[in-house]
Parts: C-alpha cells; sequence; structure tokens
C-alpha cells in the first residue's frame, strides 16, 4: 500500500499541531454548542468573569479580538441576559462589562464540557504524558509566562 499523500508535509510539526488543533477545536465547538454557547462568545464570556468591571476596549485586547467583533458579541451576551454593561467606575464615559448570575452558571457549565473535550482529545496520553505534551505546548506557543 503507498504511504499517505504529502509525507514531506505531514511530517512537519507545525502541520501536526494544525491537525490537532483542528481537532481541538472541533471537539470543543461542538461541546459548547450542546450548551448553546459559540466559541468565541465563550472566551469573552471567561475573559469579562477574570476582568469584570472591564471596559469593552480592555476587554477585546485582552483576548485580541477586533473591538467590531467584541461589541457584536457583547450584544449577543448582554441580549442573552449573560453580562451586564454599566458605566466604567474608573471612568463614566465608558462602559464597564460585568457577568450576570446567569453567565456564571452558564460560564461553569461550558468551562466543564470545554475541560471534557480536551480530555477527549488528550485521551490517547497516560496522565504523565498529558503534563509533559502541555509543558512543552507551552514552551513553543510563546505563552508561558
Amino acid at each position: 500500500m503507498a504511504d499517505a499523500p504529502l509525507p514531506a508535509i505531514r511530517s512537519l510539526p507545525s502541520w501536526l499541531l494544525g491537525r490537532a488543533a483542528a481537532r481541538g477545536r472541533a471537539l470543543v465547538a461542538e461541546a459548547l454548542a450542546a450548551e448553546g454557547m459559540k466559541m468565541w462568545h465563550h472566551v469573552v464570556l471567561s475573559a469579562v468573569r477574570d476582568l469584570a468591571p472591564v471596559a469593552q476596549a480592555d476587554l477585546g485586547r485582552s483576548v485580541r479580538l477586533d473591538p467590531k467583533d467584541v461589541v457584536g458579541i457583547l450584544n449577543d451576551l448582554q441580549s442573552a441576559g449573560l453580562v451586564v454593561r454599566a458605566p466604567d467606575p474608573k471612568d463614566r464615559r465608558k462602559n464597564a462589562v460585568s457577568l450576570t448570575g446567569e453567565g456564571a452558571r452558564l460560564l461553569k457549565r461550558c468551562e466543564k464540557v470545554a475541560r471534557e473535550a480536551n480530555d477527549d482529545l488528550l485521551a490517547p496520553l497516560s496522565p504523565a504524558e498529558r503534563d509533559q505534551f502541555m509543558g512543552l505546548l507551552i514552551r513553543i506557543s510563546g505563552t508561558e509566562g
């Protein structure tokens, strides 16, 4: 039987990481969709929880999203009763965003299903391999503190 096509490409770490990332995103997106949540909405909701009360512009910078996209996502989250906007205590000309009780409850459920999806992604690895893999990913991703 012939080798799979593109053996040179398939041997590149960047290609393999891209495939693993796509699989991980698909697993998480499916799990979040079951909770009625989209991936970027989940990211923004999580950032609001961590930073609240947070100005919209600061929120956008923290998640590296275009301000127009942040506004659209916040509009969706506010319409669903998951976040509230109020005058920023530090600068009354700006809006600050905070979670509602329902937003906090949904975020907790979403975090649980996202962790479970990531467990599915890493299921072929032993606990020690998972720890090693996470350490290696942090080192090559440029995200270590």
